[in-house]
């Protein structure tokens, strides 16, 4: 094996576990272009360029049918059904065009792919403003980001391009790694858009020291289009992307704090605000009727990681304005729109999450060929029309509590084998309940890795 390869293979495996992490330990591990603490906020933990990714599969096994939304006031039917697929697939490289300028790419391939592409036709043919879509291929193709940075110190940088907006313990921490169930948290992939990027303008940093050390984020971006906003994901298909352009007439504002002032623990708190979203639309006149529609997210999150266990939380919730004039006017979107035309839009939702996990490996530092196995519990809450305006009455079958168990399995440091039970209790919101709706009961198992290749 010569030098190089060698040399490739040690940086792969140091940099998605830290060396000084206990043996055995499940560490949160970041491929993404987020502030980190210590010298990957400043860029300094790569040599020239590193190239790397993270990669999902996902077999499921359901006990209903696909449309919890049918069934004579049950909600979903019972129909056993079971699903393989790959999530997603992820390439991601930075490259330093010097040493303080960084280009960081990131390119995902989602459910294998594919050909869609949606336009407005411009007077062509008697078809002004009517959509036209062409589909080759289920799933997505993503540039998820593409940015240059500029190093100036470690309590300040600049960068610039497409990037994640770090709203959400989710969002934030994405990598499939970082979460213990086969699948990424349902609340947070329902109400916002996962993974949610933008493009626009960025300053970021790490600052204090000690008990006092915090990671800082604020950006401008693209904003969000109201025609994408529907009662059964609330703003999550409002994310910019389906043209060649972004609209940047209302661009919107994004902060993040994380405080990492002891060992193992970071708490975090994010906050999203797009004023006046209504000039995103499509087009220009969609909402020209009504007041300015404002869009405010905002979550806090935490996760305290020892040899031991390591616990992750999370609680998102936000508020939109003129969402009895949003519904009326969606749902007068032409058929060939590529967006839901459904009602009414929440003014308000949430989702909140807990989970638990414990090492095993940590209670037997004697047994060297103990497996890193971390049986876990998850809590999730989350309901899209938590709140709405007066006039739209909300669907119960958007009320979801959710339980998973389960253990995740590390044979390497950077690949992970899951299994868990999940089981939705639909309209209610108690951690404990029942409801009058059929329960959703499923069976996942899930492969994945998450690794990167370095130049010292």
């Amino acid at each position: 094996m010569n030098k190089t390869l060698k040399t490739l293979m040690m940086a792969c495996a140091a940099t998605v576990i830290p060396a000084a992490a206990p043996a055995g330990n499940v560490q949160e591990s970041d491929t993404g272009n987020t502030v980190a603490n210590g010298k990957a906020a400043y860029g300094e933990d790569f040599g020239k360029w590193r190239v790397g990714g993270y990669g999902e599969m996902l077999a499921t096994f359901k006990d209903y049918g696909i449309n919890r939304y049918y069934g004579g006031g049950k909600g979903n039917a019972k129909f056993n059904h079971n699903e393989i697929s790959i999530p997603r697939f992820v390439l991601e490289g930075e490259y330093k065009l010097s040493p303080k300028w960084i280009l960081g790419t990131e390119i995902e391939f989602e459910s294998g792919g594919t050909g869609t592409a949606v336009e407005i036709e411009a007077q062509s043919g008697g078809e002004n403003g009517e959509y036209e879509t062409e589909m080759e291929k289920g799933g997505e193709v993503a540039l998820e980001q593409f940015h240059i940075t500029r190093l100036i110190t470690p309590a300040f940088n600049v960068r610039v391009g497409h990037m994640i907006i770090p709203v959400g313990l989710t969002n934030s921490h994405h990598e499939p790694l970082n979460f213990f169930t086969a699948a990424r948290p349902e609340g947070a992939t329902t109400v916002l858009a996962s993974t949610w990027h933008e493009t626009g303008l960025a300053f970021f940093g790490t600052f204090g020291k000690g008990a006092g050390t915090f990671d800082y984020q604020a950006m401008v971006t693209a904003g969000l289009n109201p025609n994408g906003f529907d009662c059964y994901n609330w703003v999550a298909n409002g994310r910019q992307g389906f043209m060649e352009n972004d609209n940047f007439s209302a661009p919107a504002y994004t902060a993040r704090l994380d405080w990492r002032g002891l060992p193992g623990l970071r708490v975090g708190a994010s906050v999203f605000y797009n004023p006046n979203a209504g000039k995103n639309a499509d087009k220009l006149v969609t909402y020209k009727g009504l007041d300015d529609i404002n869009v405010l997210i905002y979550s806090f999150d935490a996760q305290y990681i020892n040899k031991y266990v390591t616990a992750r939380a999370n609680y998102l919730s936000g508020n939109i304005t003129e969402t009895v004039g949003i519904t009326a006017t969606n749902k007068m979107y032409s058929n060939k729109s590529p967006y839901t035309r459904m009602g009414p839009v929440g003014k308000r939702a949430v989702d909140w999450s807990a989970e638990l996990g414990v090492n095993l490996k940590a209670f037997f530092p004697g047994v060297d060929k103990f497996p890193v196995v971390c049986p876990f519990v998850h809590y999730n809450y989350y309901n899209p029309q938590e709140k709405c305006e007066k006039g739209l009455v909300a669907d119960k079958r958007n009320q979801v509590s959710l339980w998973s168990v389960g253990a995740n399995w590390r044979p390497l440091p950077n690949l992970v084998v899951k299994a868990d039970y999940t089981t939705r209790q639909i309209g209610t919101s108690k951690i404990f309940g029942t409801s009058s709706y059929n329960s959703e009961n499923e069976f996942r198992l899930g492969v994945a890795y998450m690794l990167w290749f370095a130049k010292k």
